[in-house]
């Protein structure tokens, strides 16, 4: 299968992305890790696109565009795969189509995880993270560690990132509603899109991706 997962900051999307790819056997393609990947490897994209970064400025969409088509063409694509933060836009989502056109394939779903403003606020202005373990994570709300502001792991201090500011959060919010969503109604144009309910258990939210998906994690054989 061939997916795109959209969805706002917060909404949970790197952990369906891991969890369906893995479910349906496919590559999770993340636009992070595709930046990390070329930029590590100092790929003639990787050296583009950091050139960008360090200087300030977005990456142009071509660059990205770019990357993703050799992730797509990789062997292990050759199936399916899911893509996670792209497209991020409209002219994005434009250029995917060509894309897939050229190589006679196309999009088998575009899974919008839906979860209300508000709720992501709480979920990414609550989060905490420990100055000595990065993946030691709790929650005011959802995960409090047993000492407020003390990682009950080691003892570390907790902090809030500055992009994890309500402020920030809010501003994100906006940028993903002008630039991002409107590739949700593209989508519609085409029949393309399940809307899913990214609240309650992660379990829960997988089972109702894959229930819209008509699977239950059996192989793909597309």
């Amino acid at each position: 299968m061939r997916i795109v997962l959209v969805g706002p900051p917060g909404a949970g999307k790197g952990t369906q992305a891991v969890r369906l790819a893995k479910e349906l056997k496919i590559p999770h393609i993340s636009t992070g890790d595709l930046f990390r990947a070329n930029i590590s490897q100092q790929t003639e994209l990787g050296k583009l696109a950091k050139s960008y970064m360090d200087a300030g400025n977005l990456v142009p969409d071509e660059v990205t565009i770019a990357m993703a088509k050799d992730r797509m063409e990789q062997e292990d694509a050759a199936r399916g795969f899911l893509l996670d933060g792209f497209p991020r836009n409209v002219s994005q989502a434009e250029a995917l189509d060509e894309l897939l056109k050229a190589e006679k394939i196309k999009l088998d779903a575009v899974l919008d995880l839906e979860v209300p403003e508000e709720e992501v606020v709480k979920r990414i202005a609550g989060r905490r993270l420990c100055r000595n373990k990065a993946d030691h994570v709790f929650h005011v709300t959802y995960s409090p560690p047993k000492v407020e502001g003390v990682c009950d792991i080691c003892g570390g201090e907790l902090y809030q990132r500055d992009d994890d500011s309500e402020d920030t959060v809010r501003t994100r919010l906006e940028v993903y509603h002008t630039q991002t969503e409107p590739i949700i109604d593209y989508y519609k144009a085409q029949g393309l899109v399940a809307t899913i309910s990214a609240l309650g258990p992660v379990d829960e939210v997988t089972k109702r991706a894959l229930d819209a998906l008509g699977r239950d994690g059996e192989d793909d054989e597309k």
